[in-house]
């Protein structure tokens, strides 16, 4: 059984995403820290990446702060080394399938096994390429997720009887970052995926207040949010390794509660 099936074993999960070295990587091992402290369920460690074509401004802003403080693949496989002599929850890894091409499939994969490292996100690689990954993937046990948009419409079933880990659904079209509203038929798109897998799914995309993800989580199996924490990040540095832990305990609150 996958790893990450624990994260979901004790009710909604709440995940948080961080960009690996925003403001540098020891902030970011508090941070983390913090966020398992404080209820995270599953963890999303961003490798940055130079034309980050999923994200929004904010996530953007990050990666481009890693990026420019030297942060490189190898320093985060190191990171996550330290992280896993005391963090027991599921990591995976968000980043794009330049990143794992340039460093070479086999070698990115293996080492993600090798360093405790559950599952990996692609949002560039599309569904019917994912032959690129996918046996290598599946030699080292690290689990590919998979994607399901609001476009993905009559291919949501395909998607779904392949899932591994858990299934992230895109609640809006567009890219990353906070919204007022989110307006997606979700319980519709989730409907199709009950029908063909009994894989986790949990609602990412635009989520940043308590009740957002509440609502979110009702309908499927966990909230994931990015922009909200990456901007209290932004805005406070090194100072923001506390307020991301209140944020984090406001929202699996929140996803707890239903």
């Amino acid at each position: 059984m996958s790893n990450i099936r624990k994260a979901f074993e004790n009710g909604k999960a709440f995940i948080p995403f961080i960009t690996c070295g925003d403001p540098d990587l020891k902030t970011t091992g508090k941070i983390v820290r913090e966020a398992v402290k404080n209820g995270a369920d599953l963890i999303e460690l961003g490798i940055p990446f130079s034309d980050p074509t999923a994200e929004g401004p904010v996530i953007q802003g990050a990666n481009i702060r890693a990026l420019a403080g030297g942060v490189t693949t190898d320093k985060i496989f190191d990171f996550v080394r330290d992280l896993r002599r005391n963090i027991t929850i599921p990591l995976v890894f968000m980043t794009y399938a330049n990143v794992v091409f340039s460093y070479g499939a086999e070698n990115f994969i293996s080492t993600c096994a090798e360093i405790g490292i559950d599952g990996i996100i692609l949002p560039d690689l599309p569904f019917e390429e994912k032959a690129e990954f996918q046996p290598i993937c599946s030699k080292y046990s690290v689990d590919l997720i998979s994607l399901i948009a609001p476009t993905s419409k009559e291919r949501i079933a395909m998607i779904a009887r392949e899932a591994e880990g858990f299934l992230y659904i895109v609640s809006s079209l567009g890219v990353t970052g906070t919204r007022s509203e989110i307006t997606t038929d979700l319980a519709s798109i989730i409907k199709v995926v009950r029908e063909n897998t009994d894989i986790p799914c949990a609602i990412g995309f635009g989520i940043s207040t308590p009740e957002q993800a509440k609502k979110m989580a009702a309908v499927s199996d966990g909230a994931i949010v990015g922009s909200a924490i990456i901007k209290l990040i932004e805005k406070h540095g090194k100072s923001s390794v506390e307020l991301v832990g209140e944020y984090v305990k406001k929202m699996k609150e929140a996803v707890t509660n239903i």
